[in-house]
């Protein structure tokens, strides 16, 4: 009976054994299915996708490579006009000559623009979308020389505000991504001749754009573009963005960004779309062919709209497992209650389970607290998540969401306060006697 016994034990702990060691292949395999990097394949020279919202990255390649990267330096000028227009140091509605510059430009058989004349004018606004849906280079410096008296004054600001948005692989030589020594007399004497940026710099340019200048997405979303409208000159073009509705190579929620060609750069694109409110920010560069570079974004877009989404982890008004309250002094109470002020979402991937760790910073509060006033800031960290998987270092590290007051607070009369003190004098002289 003991020997059977004994039989029995052997077989379930056999059993047992090899029920934990498959369980943990397939937990290892799940894990390391869940880890790997999607491999698109992608022909291009430099990659990168980006969720805007929080700046993970889903997907790169070589991303962080200076290349040339053409007509995408656009994104820097749009971004330097609407910063000069939001600051007033322009308006939409000046109007600007056609310079010598500009006109010389305009001239360049192989360069992309809307043939500006000597003597003719155009306000701001028009010279912008110009700019930014039919990528002219014409309108392009004479922008550049509007907001900053010549070119080369605007590429020192071009240069200026890449270091302050951390773009750290970027260096311009010209406004329009042209190659500086094809500018005839307007050559520039540097041995750098093409604009440099990488892909997540570009990105990055493109995610601050957006931020900053959410209306700029209202200019390059326009398909077919107008200049000189019902005058003898008029002119009709595509936008070069050949995502957009109507186009050869439409993609469903793309609304933007930039194109760009030179023989040094081949074919580049940043593109950005929005589905079931999630941005992407793609960037392709060093593609062979101009439909190549639409092809490329495509299995870029498909791979993070398919695989990634926005979900709720609190709603707004939620209370905080384990930062329900926060301390405050002057006040009728010691402590607000307090909630999320949004609702929070984060990026998960689908169908694979993804924990956070909910952290709050509380801010030095004191009475008087009125209800729903911001108190501190929530971060969800995700477990396994590193600083690389971010676009920016800072992404992650500011990555919250407001915490408020869920009711107000009154300022405690001095008569409270005062018997408040005495009483905490006491409390805290027994505490020392023990």
């Amino acid at each position: 009976m003991a020997m059977k016994q004994k039989t029995w034990t052997r077989r379930l702990m056999s059993l047992y054994l090899s029920v934990a060691v498959f369980v943990t292949a397939m937990t290892g395999m799940a894990t390391q299915a869940q880890a790997a990097p999607a491999n698109l394949d992608l022909a291009a020279k430099s990659a990168i996708l980006v969720e805007a919202s929080t700046g993970k990255v889903l997907y790169s390649n070589n991303p962080d490579q200076p290349l040339p990267p053409a007509s995408m330096s656009k994104i820097m000028s749009e971004y330097l006009i609407q910063e000069a227009v939001k600051q007033k140091k322009i308006s939409w509605d000046d109007v600007v000559p056609v310079s010598e510059y500009a006109f010389y430009v305009a001239k360049i058989s192989d360069a992309s623009g809307v043939y500006l004349n000597a003597g003719e004018s155009f306000t701001v606004k028009q010279l912008y979308e110009a700019m930014a849906i039919v990528s002219a280079n014409d309108a392009t410096v004479l922008l550049a020389e509007k907001v900053a008296g010549s070119e080369s004054n605007f590429v020192q600001m071009m240069n200026k505000k890449a270091a302050e948005l951390g773009m750290t692989n970027t260096s311009f030589v010209t406004s329009t991504g042209l190659p500086a020594n094809e500018l005839g007399p307007y050559s520039v004497d540097t041995d750098q001749t093409e604009n440099l940026m990488s892909a997540r710099d570009s990105a990055i340019l493109a995610r601050a754009l957006i931020r900053d200048f959410p209306e700029a997405l209202e200019v390059s979303k326009v398909p077919r573009f107008t200049f000189r409208a019902g005058s003898p000159q008029e002119l009709k073009k595509a936008n070069y963005n050949w995502m957009l509705p109507g186009l050869n190579s439409f993609y469903e929620g793309v609304d933007g960004l930039k194109t760009g060609f030179t023989n040094a750069a081949q074919y580049c694109f940043t593109g950005t779309a929005e589905r079931d409110g999630m941005r992407l920010i793609g960037v392709v560069m060093g593609t062979e062919s101009n439909t190549k570079r639409f092809v490329e974004t495509k299995k870029m877009f498909d791979y993070g709209f398919s695989n990634f989404k926005l979900t709720k982890q609190m709603d707004k008004g939620a209370s905080i497992a384990g930062f329900e309250s926060a301390s405050l002094t002057n006040g009728v109470e010691l402590t607000v209650p307090v909630v999320t002020g949004s609702e929070v979402k984060m990026l998960t991937k689908i169908g694979a389970e993804t924990k956070f760790t909910p952290t709050v910073t509380f801010q030095q509060l004191a009475a008087p607290i009125a209800k729903d006033q911001v108190v501190g800031k929530l971060v969800l960290k995700e477990e396994g998540v590193q600083e690389s998987d971010y676009l920016q270092k800072e992404d992650m590290e500011k990555a919250s969401f407001d915490v408020v007051a869920a009711q107000e607070v009154e300022e405690a009369s001095w008569i409270r306060l005062f018997f408040r003190s005495i009483i905490q004098f006491f409390s805290g002289l027994f505490s020392s006697g023990k």
